[in-house]
């Protein structure tokens, strides 16, 4: 007798496009507002040659003394030292000069002819990011990573919580200095059976990596993929206002690992006290260190080189930045001659030479690996191509300065956040939102009399205090790879969301009120 098998139906569950799905759809709605946002452009000021040039809407240059007294009489309230160091590179629209103008809609076709553009235009950005994605890849080939970890491991024995206080600090490091996130993914297995040996749970795990990390990604001090790519969408330079965000950094930093040791501390005591504790089982039978896997995680002299030459590369490329003024082509060289150097040392070895081909390869994968976020700045760019086409950028930066027109510096800022904490959940890319957004907004700065930087720090806090929560983000990535329940890790982590508004709030009323 035949009997029909039932099949449960598949629910239907909504599922959050990503980021290049975003960023087309937005393409489409920035070609769609060209022909109903009307057309505007403020008067653009530009300094060359010791003199500031004034463009009019209509196209008119006008050419002005370089001075403090030609910036007051145009209620351009910038100091005129910002325009001659260079620290002011882009054009700045002048206040009170914005002027209607035919209608300029775009074409179908310039959809694809402007994402096409905004990726070449970008390419200075995507090779740095490549070379440093590579170098990232031999440098976890190598092992490096994983004999340093382990040999912090053996030294912090039986005093459990340095470990976690010293991969808390190093993932906060890499996170202010580069932006390491996707890449920590690597340290999930290396961690995860230690800190079930230690008596913590998959919370503290994820807490003393991706939390880290992104803490010191959201008080980044100068974070090429955030700090430095926002700095130059928003036409400064990402060295102003760099005291503050050291403070912040280093404030956040202790308050985070105060929290990760009373958290500890106390799952220790009672681990019926975790907040993962129904999946203990589970998250223990996955990661426990019983494992007939055999890996050589001795740390030679080779590796610690590695790691050395690895952490040399980010100070030499601050050094660059800071007293030579390197651009993204100069910080790609040096991060590649960092590179090729590894590889010579990870290629070449009796027992533990990896050989050409492998090296070769996982410099590849490395690069490959960021291939996403690169893609992202030039369609991010496009989207800017299409406004600045259309000639409406510049209306929806009139229509915002009229809304924020009566608002107190202090005021202004908060909603600045605020608007970057909902702009963080639609596009999660950090160098995405940041070529995307700022153009637009680092120019109200101006309305309102404050620095443009200010804005740039805004938009750190706001969007990464959506991204610890953000499904669109690497959160999902992250809870799915140790197997833990969002609403584990939001019991967690609200707290830090709530500090990071309310701290990084204070900090920058504080520094509006310190440039008023």
């Amino acid at each position: 007798m035949d009997t029909a098998i039932e099949h449960p139906k598949k629910k239907w569950k909504l599922k959050m496009p990503g980021a290049f799905t975003i960023l087309f759809f937005l393409t489409v709605i920035s070609v769609f507002l060209t022909w109903f946002v009307p057309a505007g452009s403020y008067s653009k000021l530009t300094y060359g040659h010791n003199e500031l040039t004034v463009t009019q809407p209509s196209g008119k240059k006008t050419t002005m003394p370089a001075t403090q007294s030609t910036l007051n009489k145009l209620n351009v309230q910038i100091d005129i030292d910002q325009f001659k160091s260079g620290a002011i590179s882009k054009p700045v629209s002048i206040p009170r000069t914005y002027k209607r103008l035919k209608q300029h809609p775009a074409g179908f076709y310039s959809i694809f002819t402007n994402m096409v553009k905004g990726t070449m235009q970008a390419v200075d950005i995507m090779i740095f990011i490549f070379v440093l994605g590579g170098l990232i890849g031999v440098v976890k080939a190598s092992g490096a990573f994983e004999s340093g970890l382990e040999s912090l491991t053996k030294n912090t024995k039986g005093k459990e919580f340095i470990l976690v206080f010293m991969v808390a600090v190093l993932l906060a490091i890499g996170g202010t200095l580069c932006g390491i996130e996707e890449e920590a993914v690597a340290f999930y297995p290396i961690l995860a059976p230690v800190f079930i040996a230690m008596g913590y749970d998959s919370i503290v795990v994820v807490g003393s990596i991706f939390l880290a990390s992104s803490i010191g990604t959201t008080f980044s001090i100068i974070n090429p993929f955030q700090v430095v790519i926002a700095s130059n969408a928003a036409g400064t330079q990402f060295t102003q206002g760099m005291p503050g965000r050291i403070i912040g950094f280093t404030i956040a930093v202790i308050c985070l690992l105060i929290y990760l040791h009373w958290y500890a501390r106390n799952v220790q005591k009672n681990p019926a006290f975790s907040y993962t504790y129904d999946d203990k089982a589970k998250f223990d039978a996955m990661w426990s260190m019983d494992t007939t896997e055999e890996k050589d995680l001795t740390f030679t002299m080779k590796k610690k080189l590695i790691l050395v030459l690895f952490a040399a590369s980010f100070v030499l490329m601050i050094w660059g930045v800071m007293a030579k003024g390197w651009g993204f082509p100069e910080m790609a060289s040096s991060f590649l001659l960092i590179a090729i150097i590894i590889m010579f040392l990870t290629c070449f070895g009796h027992k533990s030479g990896l050989g050409e081909y492998q090296t070769t390869e996982a410099f590849s994968n490395g690069a490959a690996s960021l291939v996403g976020v690169s893609l992202i700045i030039g369609l991010a760019r496009g989207i800017n191509n299409i406004l600045n086409d259309g000639y409406i950028s510049d209306t929806i930066l009139y229509q915002s300065s009229e809304m924020v027109r009566h608002m107190s510096g202090a005021v202004f800022i908060i909603m600045m956040m605020l608007i970057f904490f909902v702009l963080g959940f639609m596009v999660p890319s950090s160098s995405g939102l940041a070529v995307l957004a700022m153009p637009i907004m680092a120019p109200l700065a101006d309305t309102v009399h404050i620095p443009r930087y200010i804005v740039v720090t805004a938009y750190q806090f706001g969007q990464y205090a959506m991204l610890f929560l953000a499904p669109t983000g690497l959160v999902m990535a992250t809870l799915q790879m140790l197997d833990m329940k969002y609403s584990h890790w939001f019991r967690f982590v609200w707290p830090v969301v709530v500090f990071v508004l309310l701290f990084g709030g204070g900090i920058l009323v504080t520094e509006v009120l310190l440039n008023q």
